[in-house]
């Protein structure tokens, strides 16, 4: 363990040491470019942000009972320490997360879904490598293990992080189950039909099978990168209907539009460009009865191929700004009814600039949606000295702490009824039954109730 540890330890030192002078070049570029630029909306705000970090993190959120209680669960976890090679380089950490292999190989059984439309999505359930001696009970109250549904990035890569966010839930008694989009990750594409970047269709109808395989269990969802903008979209079209109890997102990009308008560095543009047209060229052929593939593989930038992909078929045409008014993942957001936790950094260099990515206001005036904002992690990267994703712990241990809020009010609540329920029972005074009525009726609107309370600004 101790030689890992060491062979871990330098090659981060060399890996550190030969990008320092890549991600010096591409901050000076972001300097230059934003130095011409007005100042933001949020400028004063993100300007000294630093201050309000002493932790390394912070949680923006609108005040409501599950804020605070997971305000003071998350202060709790302990402040890792984050050496050099961390802090002055994050797409250190970006690169270690999704270029590297993962430190164990998963199991897997694979699941075939048939659509409705004919299609065929798949789903790896991880069943190992499994440490008994270390495995944690369920949290379920029936005994069954918890569902976390894993979305990876769109472009149908297991990266690092993925697979070991994989292996630790599956540690600590969790059953993950991976969504796989149509021919991506080696899913036949047996449709002329491609999923549109925030449509959750085919989403849709694997939750519903999961829930047919496993009723009883409880159901969270963890996104990576862009794969949460699959993921709000489905939150925010079926709302109280998702069958999700918590929601996890790692360095989400919200203002997708933008993001392929605006470009990345050239690296990152040309690498996901290159892996985008490596996977399609897998269906070069049947591709061309709907696409000009031609063009397709001629692109030049993530926005042209996306375009194309999604906008210039030969059986659908539609304009870019109307693509993304059906495709946005936050178009539906006033519908989501499940907590969501964002897990974001301030040096992520795929998102860009928080000031100008940041929905901040929606985390301020939305109560299901809370920001747990850190100073450094990159992309995905969240690496402290140990090869473990400091994101990967908070994701877990939220859901561990929505579980516990949820037992614990609907505790509240049995307990009030019952009480009522005796008081009532008891003939006394119509005057003192009222008052007895009037004082549960106080107390009910400061338990929980999963529709709407737990979400409630408490009065001061």
């Amino acid at each position: 363990m101790i030689a890992v540890s060491a062979l871990w330890s330098a090659f981060c030192s060399l890996l550190g040491f030969l990008l320092s002078i890549f991600s010096k070049v591409l901050l000076r570029y972001k300097k230059k470019k934003a130095g011409g630029e007005g100042d933001d909306y949020h400028g004063d705000i993100f300007g000294s942000f630093q201050d309000y970090l002493p932790r390394g993190y912070e949680l923006i959120c609108k005040s409501s009972a599950l804020a605070n209680w997971f305000l003071k669960d998350i202060q709790r976890l302990p402040q890792e320490p984050i050496r050099w090679w961390w802090k002055s380089c994050p797409h250190l950490q970006t690169l270690v997360q999704h270029l590297l292999p993962a430190d164990r190989p998963l199991e897997l059984c694979r699941d075939h879904l048939q659509l409705a439309d004919g299609g065929l999505v798949a789903l790896d359930w991880v069943v190992g490598p499994r440490q008994t001696s270390r495995m944690r009970r369920s949290t379920n109250a029936t005994g069954n293990p918890p569902l976390l549904l894993v979305i990876p990035n769109p472009f149908g890569k297991l990266t690092r992080n993925i697979q070991n966010l994989c292996f630790q839930a599956l540690e600590k008694g969790y059953y993950p189950v991976i969504f796989n989009r149509r021919g991506q990750n080696e899913c036949p594409l047996t449709t002329l039909k491609l999923q549109d970047f925030g449509e959750p269709g085919d989403l849709r109808e694997a939750v519903t099978y999961i829930r047919f395989r496993h009723p009883s269990s409880m159901l969270f969802a963890v996104s990576e990168g862009l794969g949460s903008g699959l993921l709000l979209s489905y939150l925010g079209e079926c709302g109280s209907s998702s069958y999700l109890t918590a929601v996890s997102c790692i360095s989400p990009v919200f203002r997708c539009q933008e993001w392929f308008e605006n470009k990345l560095p050239w690296l990152y543009e040309w690498a996901l460009l290159l892996y985008q047209k490596t996977i399609l060229s897998r269906y070069f052929t049947v591709l061309g009865e709907i696409l000009p593939t031609e063009k397709l593989f001629d692109s030049q930038s993530l926005q042209e191929l996306h375009e194309i992909l999604h906008c210039q078929r030969k059986t659908r045409k539609v304009s870019w700004d109307d693509y993304w008014e059906q495709n946005d993942p936050l178009r539906d957001v006033d519908e989501v009814a499940v907590p969501v936790l964002c897990i974001c950094s301030m040096d992520d260099s795929i998102r860009g600039p928080p000031e100008s990515t940041l929905p901040i206001e929606l985390f301020r005036t939305n109560p299901y949606f809370l920001l747990l904002l850190t100073h450094y992690g990159g992309h995905c990267g969240f690496l402290t000295d140990a090869p473990v994703a400091w994101s990967h712990e908070v994701t877990l241990d939220y859901f561990r702490s929505v579980t516990e809020f949820f037992r614990t009010e609907e505790k509240t609540k049995w307990l009030a009824n019952r009480r009522n329920s005796n008081m009532m029972s008891r003939r006394r005074r119509p005057t003192l039954q009222r008052r007895e009525l009037s004082a549960y009726r106080d107390l009910e609107e400061k338990i929980f109730s999963w529709k709407r309370s737990y979400t409630r600004v408490k009065k001061k």
